[in-house]
């Protein structure tokens, strides 16, 4: 039995996911299994996967989408091993990253589920370093997770299966920010520890949010309903998200909403200046806000 369940959840991207199973098999640590769930494919995603050679790759196909909810979950309902880790089609990991976190977990208290690393962000056209995110938040993080979502890109994440049989599966009504959703569920039960060093290459694509709007707000509109009690913990931080969340009904032409959302920042937190601008903004119509799709990609989104 593998120590290491790998998933990698695809859809449409098989020009990618060759260097994303790659950068698994180049690992120093080569106890796990592949798990590659393919969320309805209609490239040539199946061919790039069979391409490989090697009888720990496991190819599970969805006939209809689910969404990438359904497909973290078909690879965690798929996986045997001890430790599960997820890998995006598009990120691509360094060789010692899994060595390092079971080195780690082996070390560590039964308390610690979750062991992140940093972030190597990468911009995917022309392969340029553009940045790096460094873990900061440890222990018992469950407070800290009202303020942002400190984890981050679920690449750099290899988190104890029983996790998932303390809080259960990624939740499927969650279109946008599930992950976030996840780490504060296991909060509740386990504490994190993190690699401060980057073991993991997220590329960031050009328009890669512009053409989700609707998505996100869906995402931002879950959580709110979900774990709204949680961000009310800290103004600052839920009023932001709620400033947030204007921003994105602007983007998409309504303009009532967004007043709304701007107005109930505010309300939560009057002390910040980018609610008020973004309530005058949007008296003066959706074509204002139209214009923030290209820079929209500029804006960090706490609840990614």
């Amino acid at each position: 039995m593998p120590k290491v369940s790998v998933i990698i959840p695809t859809h449409n991207r098989g020009e990618f996911v060759k260097a994303a199973i790659q950068s698994v098999l180049n690992q120093t640590y080569q106890d796990f299994e592949i798990i590659v769930v393919d969320d309805a494919s209609k490239d040539a995603t199946a061919e790039a996967v069979n391409s490989f050679q090697d009888g720990r790759i496991q190819y599970v196909r969805h006939e209809t989408n689910k969404g990438e909810a359904g497909a973290r979950n078909t690879g965690v309902m798929n996986a045997i091993g001890q430790f599960v880790a997820f890998l995006d089609d598009d990120d691509e990991w360094l060789p010692e990253k899994l060595e390092k976190q079971v080195n780690l977990f082996r070390g560590s208290s039964p308390i610690i589920g979750v062991v992140y690393t940093g972030v190597i962000e990468i911009e995917a056209l022309t392969g340029r370093i553009i940045g790096q995110r460094i873990p900061v938040k440890r222990g018992d993080i469950f407070k800290d997770l009202a303020t942002n979502n400190w984890i981050g890109a679920p690449s750099s994440v290899l988190l104890k299966r029983e996790c998932f049989n303390k809080v259960g599966l990624f939740d499927e009504n969650i279109d946008y920010g599930l992950d976030y959703d996840m780490w504060i569920r296991i909060s509740k039960k386990f504490h994190f520890e993190y690699i401060e060093e980057p073991l993991v290459k997220y590329h960031v694509h050009e328009n890669k949010l512009s053409t989700k709007y609707a998505h996100m707000i869906s995402g931002y509109e879950a959580q709110f309903r979900k774990n709204g009690s949680l961000f009310a913990l800290d103004s600052k931080a839920y009023s932001q998200y709620y400033s947030d969340l204007g921003v994105l009904y602007g983007c998409t032409g309504n303009i009532a909403k967004a007043r709304g959302a701007f107005v109930k920042a505010i309300r939560i937190y009057p002390f910040q200046i980018r609610p008020y601008r973004n309530l005058c903004l949007s008296l003066l119509g959706a074509g204002i806000f139209n214009r923030l799709r290209h820079t929209r990609e500029k804006l960090t989104l706490t609840l990614q």
